[in-house]
């Protein structure tokens, strides 16, 4: 179980991140650039005093995670478009981590964009300690089902530890037969995609999210000097070139990828390039009802 202090931080980062959600996705209209949404998304969680614990995700229509804008991207929202707005604040570790989806303009989806949404508030209405994990995945593919779309299978929720974004325990959208039980004081963030496609993502390209994958002595100081200060910038937490203060980052980013040091992360594409939605909360396991960490 977390300490008091432990527990405020938790609390701080999924407070920051919630906000942080919102003006994303308030932002989120027709021509309105990618670029603008994830600086001004980022710049709101630094202002309040927290790090990254990834840079903002905004995936469009098929692609249901790992998109997010380069420094010279000139993408645009067009109507109908179907984003997912995924974001994440820590605060000595400790993180909130928190996704919803917008409609640009339109109501074609609104059935899809829902289902995920209630199937995440479906869950927290029983989800606490000694919750069985499949059960937690039986009722978000039944709540799917329901309302006529899949969930997505290989894309999954996850314990958070301090400075481990993804750690331990899965938290599937399906009954995936994991009939071990969420303990005290675990952190799990879930998040429920729909699907009108087949109900699978596969690897898309490359994007522009990368982690540190290990240490290795670099030979051009510039590269080194970078490598120091994105480890003391992120830490173990995913970032990219665009949330960089430092000259010329893309360029020592694509340097290390080669290296080996970093390694980047793919866009998930929904198999059948069907649309997909998205919601999530963090929930800090704390008794017979979790409590949410993310709300608005």
């Amino acid at each position: 179980m977390l300490n008091a202090e432990e527990l405020s931080k938790l609390r701080k980062a999924g407070e920051v991140a919630a906000a942080a959600r919102s003006l994303g996705m308030d932002m989120v209209k027709e021509g309105v650039k990618l670029y603008d949404v994830a600086q001004e998304v980022e710049g709101y969680i630094r202002s309040k005093g927290c790090g990254l614990a990834f840079p903002c995700n905004i995936s469009i229509n098929e692609i249901a995670a790992h998109y997010t804008p380069c420094v010279d991207d000139k993408k645009v929202f067009a109507l109908g478009d179907v984003v997912k707005v995924d974001c994440g604040a820590e605060l000595d570790g400790f993180v909130g981590d928190t996704a919803g989806t917008v409609e640009v303009g339109t109501k074609k989806y609104r059935s899809l964009v829902e289902a995920s949404k209630i199937a995440r508030d479906t869950v927290a209405e029983f989800v606490g300690v000694g919750t069985p994990i499949n059960e937690i995945g039986r009722v978000v593919e039944m709540s799917m089902k329901q309302n006529g779309v899949k969930p997505i299978t290989n894309l999954c929720g996850h314990q958070i530890k301090q400075y481990n974004l993804h750690a331990g325990v899965s938290i599937p959208n399906y009954n995936d037969g994991n009939t071990d039980r969420l303990k005290p004081g675990m952190i799990v963030a879930i998040e429920p995609f729909a699907t009108n496609g087949g109900g699978t993502v596969t690897n898309g390209p490359p994007g522009n999210i990368v982690r540190i994958l290990r240490e290795r002595k670099l030979s051009d100081p510039k590269s080194q000097e970078f490598f120091e200060y994105a480890r003391g910038e992120f830490k173990s937490f995913p970032f990219c070139a665009r949330s960089c203060d430092f000259p010329d980052a893309e360029k020592h980013v694509k340097d290390l990828i080669r290296h080996g040091v970093l390694m980047s992360y793919g866009q998930m594409i929904e198999a059948r390039k069907g649309i997909v939605s998205q919601h999530e909360h963090t929930f800090y396991i704390a008794g017979e009802r979790a409590e949410i960490t993310t709300l608005p």
